[in-house]
């Protein structure tokens, strides 16, 4: 979604509500300034910061993004009317996807149990694999290119009340060394990041991300979950994040989402993403990227495949 440049470092965290570690990496990190707060995925209680602001020594400032984005809609009736309708056709596009998805998973659960000659298995399962990464590049493609047509006809970042939530974000964060971005619902924070395009107001700041806002900061944002309250449990691409930590997919909570005892399973969802890696975040865990770079980690479950090799 985003060409910027990734900022110089940003650490990956679990997740934050029962084990909270987010002190402790800021401690490690050795930011002193204040650190912006962006809690738009929790929309309505956005401000129920109270909580992350303590264990931050209260030297935080909430950007708001939630808020400013129901504001800005109300204050830019056109846009809004505009924004709505590109998310309608968004959905219209996830569902299709997902329609074609369930068909294309299915076909490589049949082959992958069916009794295949040992000289034909590899590739008739990688074909079905590379079905399914079509089917999400196509969906990504088609995404990007709904969000280009957009931002062509609209030009969001020059509208004036953009521009005007823009000023005062920037004003915002010039005291800030940091910028973290807590979880909730991803495709919500994803919209606000990039409605306001805070990718590029990040600069060199380090960046804290945990849960939904660790998925937000990859290159696409994989939805997941093995055993869901309803339905049948598929993974599953909804978007482009913001692009600031590349060839990582971020998995988070895979205590209650992931089946890792569940090897064909794992193993598929690394082959299907390849070649980039594909991380679990376990409570307490991270992941230190600089420079694009992952540089430590701690607790993360690699997901892998036999014979896989681990890009950097």
């Amino acid at each position: 979604m985003s060409d910027s440049t990734p900022s110089s470092t940003i650490v990956l965290l679990g997740a934050q509500r029962f084990e909270p570690t987010l002190a402790a990496a800021v401690h490690e990190s050795g930011v002193k300034e204040k650190i912006a707060l962006v809690t738009a995925g929790w929309q309505e209680r956005e401000d129920e910061d109270d909580e992350l602001s303590r264990d931050l020594a209260g030297r935080t400032i909430n950007l708001n993004l939630y808020k400013r984005g129901e504001l800005l809609f109300r204050e830019d009736r056109e846009f809004a009317r505009a924004h709505k309708e590109r998310q309608n056709v968004l959905r219209a596009l996830q569902d299709v996807y997902r329609l074609r998805l369930d068909h294309a998973l299915e076909a490589e659960r049949e082959v992958r149990e069916s009794k295949q000659p040992e000289g034909i298995r590899e590739e008739v399962e990688q074909a079905c694999i590379d079905a399914i990464r079509d089917l999400d590049a196509w969906h990504l493609y088609q995404c990007a290119k709904v969000r280009a047509e957009f931002n062509e006809q609209w030009k969001p970042l020059q509208r004036p009340a953009i521009a005007r939530h823009r000023g005062d974000l920037i004003e915002a964060l010039a005291d800030c060394g940091a910028v973290a971005i807590a979880g909730g619902h991803v495709a919500v924070l994803v919209n606000r990041l990039l409605l306001f395009g805070l990718e590029t107001l990040i600069g060199a700041r380090t960046v804290f991300a945990w849960s939904a806002g660790a998925m937000a900061m990859s290159q696409r944002v994989v939805l997941f979950h093995d055993d869901p309250p309803q339905g049948r449990g598929a993974s599953e691409v909804l978007d482009a994040g913001l692009g600031l930590v590349p060839n990582l997919v971020v998995f988070p909570e895979p205590e209650r989402r992931l089946k890792l005892d569940d090897l064909p399973h794992v193993h598929l969802l690394a082959r299907r993403y390849s070649p980039s890696r594909c991380i679990a975040f376990p409570a307490r865990s991270s992941v230190v990227i600089q420079n694009g770079r992952v540089v430590r980690s701690n607790g993360v479950v690699n997901l892998t495949h036999p014979g896989a090799s681990l890009p950097q």
